[in-house]
């Protein structure tokens, strides 16, 4: 980032500001440290920087204007939301209703009660199977 003025730099001058006002805080020492080695701060950090800088009277308030014009010209991370899901597989009624007719007249037909447990568990039937299904009941018909 070039700076209009490289002279001027008003969250170092804010930092130091806040660092003396509060000699002990941890917050103000750590970040005034980071910001001197890295060169600059995350939103948050800033954000957090703001607070306490607007608790301070001795902060002229154009610096703070600064500040908050610098905040909000960084760019925010937003997450998505969590996608709406749908399952799978969705159950085909005719299917069922193939299966249950099959079954009221033989209900001990095996391939059709294997069928039955493949559709009871949500899986997906073949072109093949679904074509058996069919056949059995144009017999029974």
């Amino acid at each position: 980032m070039q700076r209009l003025k490289p002279g001027v730099d008003i969250v170092l001058d804010i930092l130091n500001a806040v660092a003396e006002a509060q000699p002990h805080s941890e917050f103000a020492q750590s970040i005034l440290r980071q910001y001197q080695e890295r060169g600059g701060l995350s939103k948050k950090q800033l954000q957090g920087l703001y607070g306490k800088a607007q608790k301070l009277q001795s902060i002229p308030p154009g610096k703070l204007a600064t500040l908050e014009a610098i905040i909000l010209k960084k760019h925010t991370k937003e997450r998505s939301g969590i996608p709406a899901t749908s399952p799978l597989y969705q159950k085909d009624s005719i299917t069922g209703q193939l299966i249950d007719s099959i079954l009221k007249q033989f209900p001990s037909h095996k391939r059709v009660l294997y069928l039955k447990s493949k559709y009871d568990n949500n899986e997906v039937l073949s072109s093949v199977e679904l074509s058996e299904l069919n056949r059995f009941s144009k017999l029974l018909k």
